[in-house]
């Protein structure tokens, strides 16, 4: 075969393959994620300012670490005073694509969130404005808010807008299966390959689906069967006051799903086969095998991309004038 004919075959068959692809469930995540720069970088400094709790000492980081896959692998989270949090704290990695921010939905967007741990008395037991007295005292934060706002004033709208830009920044693409999207048949293997069929056949991408793999609709805990559990929360219930409503979570993207561990949102399941087995039984109505089982769970472990990658920020010094943290304060 000449080489140009061979060439073009080689062309035309990475375009079939790509073309085919491209009709998957799931899709791969954007590259780069368009936010103003400004102030991205001001939201993330106050994403790393544990200045902005009551004790100066919890900040968004800590209950959504950048180096624990955007979360704290913890069942519930620890909050202020060392307050036991009402449920396992969602990544924060591509939480961009979330058709809206907690398990409930109770934020449409990630402005909205930003601002409920600050004031909840169960993180981090500030108010908005404490918060706003705290950054506006730091003439280094109002000069950083003069250059992305326009305005050196600080308000809570203002650190929200900031942190949510900032977190628009934590997308994770190039993940092994966003490659096979993408056409590069060898970046998964057999197994893997297998678990993804499995997973499109026996109905998970029916709520796990999209860029985010979930995240865009909201669905019960226990469609077939119950879930037992003794965690209180009643899910969208709680913002609709629906009965309907009772036990039907935000679906949980599976990106990342490898690092965000413990899972659903209680965190009693510890590992992704004993997540995948109770999905099966409690969603699905299946009892997968062993095997089977193992193969979805190598499926999954494809979806972890690369993860947010940045010089740590060096926050700006409090002075005289900067309201006093209270670590030990009821």
């Amino acid at each position: 075969m000449k080489p140009q004919i061979a060439s073009i075959l080689t062309i035309l068959s990475l375009f079939t393959s790509a073309s085919l692809l491209a009709n998957e469930p799931i899709q791969p995540i954007p590259t780069k994620a368009e936010v103003n720069e400004l102030q991205s970088e001001l939201g993330k400094k106050l994403y790393f300012d544990p200045r902005l709790s009551k004790s100066g000492f919890i900040s968004c980081n800590s209950c959504h670490n950048l180096s624990m896959g955007g979360t704290d692998n913890l069942k519930t989270s620890i909050g202020h005073n060392w307050q036991q949090g009402p449920i396992n704290s969602p990544t924060v990695l591509n939480s961009t694509f979330n058709i809206a921010q907690f398990w409930d939905g109770r934020a449409k967007d990630l402005k909205e969130q930003a601002g409920g741990p600050i004031g909840n008395p169960k993180e981090m037991a500030s108010n908005h404005d404490l918060a706003v007295k705290v950054i506006s005292s730091i003439p280094a934060y109002v000069e950083e808010f003069k250059l992305a706002f326009g305005s050196s004033k600080v308000d809570i709208d203002k650190i929200t807008t900031a942190i949510a830009e900032f977190e628009k920044t934590l997308i994770t693409p190039n993940s092994r299966f966003d490659q096979w999207l993408a056409g590069k048949k060898e970046a998964i293997t057999l197994q893997e390959k297998a678990g993804y069929e499995l997973f499109k056949t026996s109905g998970c991408v029916a709520c796990h689906n999209g860029v985010a793999i979930g995240a865009s609709t909201y669905q019960k805990m226990g469609v077939i069967k119950p879930y037992k559990t003794e965690n209180n929360a009643k899910g969208r219930f709680s913002v609709t006051g629906k009965e309907a409503d009772k036990f039907v979570f935000k679906v949980p993207t599976l990106r990342n799903i490898e690092l965000t561990y413990p899972y659903f949102h209680d965190g009693n399941a510890s590992s992704l086969t004993e997540a995948v087995n109770i999905m099966g039984n409690i969603q699905l109505g299946k009892e997968f095998t062993k095997e089977e089982a193992s193969k979805i769970v190598a499926f999954l472990k494809t979806l972890t991309g690369d993860q947010p990658s940045f010089k740590m920020p060096i926050l700006p010094p409090s002075n005289n004038t900067t309201p006093k943290p209270d670590p030990f304060g009821k």
